[in-house]
């Protein structure tokens, strides 16, 4: 039975070679097919995979909440010349209230951000300086390169320690030794204690809680230090903000209470804040929403190119249609000599199936090379899953055998004695 199936394989192949340009071009249609197939799947599956980390870098069981100009503030005005203040933001009382309230919230990091100049010898640059807790750490996980974070010594003892970026310490350091140097920021000396990897970037789609430039220094110093009031310059006057915390990160004990609790955080500021000067950020719901449209977008995707392989079945069932008029006085000798309908069925759809088989592995060869091409011309990520691969392969198989069906049943119906006397 093995040998005559692998015999029946071997008929097929020869009588496909007999026609090369033709079965050529018949699986051209399956080898696109199968190409886009794993190339638009290649590109969501990188589209949102991208997403989807920079969501998780933020992490899951955390909630943000931001302080933002409320539309009141944003569209005040005062006459030229004369001072405008704003007031607005989390407060430290809003902090407590979270920390204090909400049994679900398991810890809390308040963060002040000041934008003041890092100095150190001839070299300078714009740092957002971060006044935080050590638990910052904790909550927005990133790599240590060098030295030590920040610890509740350094907040208790109101160091002047700074903890670093690794994009501010190549700027800043770049040709001394990076631990233990003297950096000035805004005219105060801070010892550098250490440097970290920021996920932060420009243009993220994604806001991260930390971005490139950031120096991590104690909360309580820098209240001391710069206080709650900034003042800025401008052609129309002078502009005064007075905020408190510009950022809390707070961390709920469980997955399932995240939404709740930033239900409850909300309802929390509403009552205390008579205009909406905050916003909240929610990972999770972000993490939910992204995999949703993932889903989404890889089955519009993987629809639109599924077609091109309902094209490259119905040239299969084409060419085997004309395949079965062209050899019909073949058909009629193997009936002649004691060949089954079932074993000429079984021919056709080998050959149709070995032309859906090939097609869809040198498809599966495009596939791979387009994604990589976008990648490096384009820079867009892409990635190649193992689904994405064995999911085109399968239907170009099973096209081969649902296309190949009718023309093999036709062939087998043929008359013998009819097809005897076929020229």
């Amino acid at each position: 039975m093995k040998q005559n199936f692998i015999r029946d394989i071997q008929i097929g192949i020869e009588n496909l070679l007999l026609h090369k340009l033709r079965s050529f071009l018949t699986m051209l249609g399956v080898v696109f097919g199968v190409g886009s197939v794993v190339a638009m799947l290649s590109v969501g599956e990188g589209a949102s995979k991208d997403a989807l980390d920079q969501i998780r870098k933020v992490g899951s069981n955390n909630i943000i909440i931001k302080s933002v100009k409320s539309v009141e503030e944003e569209s005040t005005t005062t006459p030229d010349r004369r001072p405008s203040l704003s007031v607005y933001g989390i407060t430290y009382s809003d902090f407590e209230r979270m920390t204090t309230t909400f049994e679900t919230v398991s810890r809390a990091v308040p963060v002040k951000e000041i934008r003041k100049d890092g100095r150190l010898g001839s070299k300078s640059m714009e740092l957002r300086v971060v006044g935080t807790t050590p638990e910052w750490f904790d909550l927005v996980k990133r790599d240590v390169l060098a030295g030590r974070i920040m610890v509740s010594s350094d907040l208790t003892n109101h160091a002047p320690a700074v903890v670093l970026t690794e994009y501010g310490a190549r700027r800043l350091l770049a040709t001394r030794g990076s631990i233990g140097q003297n950096l000035s920021i805004g005219g105060n000396s801070f010892k550098v204690i250490g440097i970290v990897k920021s996920e932060g970037e420009e243009g993220s789609d994604i806001q991260l809680p930390d971005q490139e430039v950031d120096a991590y220094i104690p909360i309580d110093l820098a209240k001391v230090l710069y206080g709650d009031s900034s003042v800025k310059f401008s052609g129309g006057g002078i502009e005064i903000t007075s905020v408190e915390l510009h950022q809390a990160i707070v961390e709920v004990n469980d997955i399932n209470n995240v939404e709740i609790t930033a239900n409850a955080i909300k309802a929390m500021l509403e009552r205390f804040h008579t205009k909406k000067d905050y916003e909240i950020s929610v990972p999770l719901a972000l993490l939910r929403q992204a995999e949703a449209t993932k889903r989404t977008f890889n089955i519009v995707l993987g629809s639109i190119a599924g077609i091109s392989l309902l094209v490259g079945g119905i040239g299969i069932m084409n060419i085997m249609l004309a395949s079965v008029t062209e050899r019909t006085r073949e058909i009629g000798i193997r009936r002649a000599i004691g060949a089954k309908r079932k074993q000429i069925i079984t021919q056709f759809l080998i050959e149709t199936v070995v032309l859906s088989t090939i097609g869809g592995i040198v498809g599966i060869g495009v596939g791979i090379f387009i994604p990589t091409l976008i990648t490096l011309a384009a820079g867009m990520p892409t990635v190649v899953t193992a689904t994405s691969i064995m999911l085109p392969l399968c239907i170009s198989v099973g096209i081969g055998i649902i296309f190949g069906l009718y023309p093999a049943a036709r062939a087998a119906e043929v008359d013998p004695i009819i097809a005897l006397r076929h020229e």
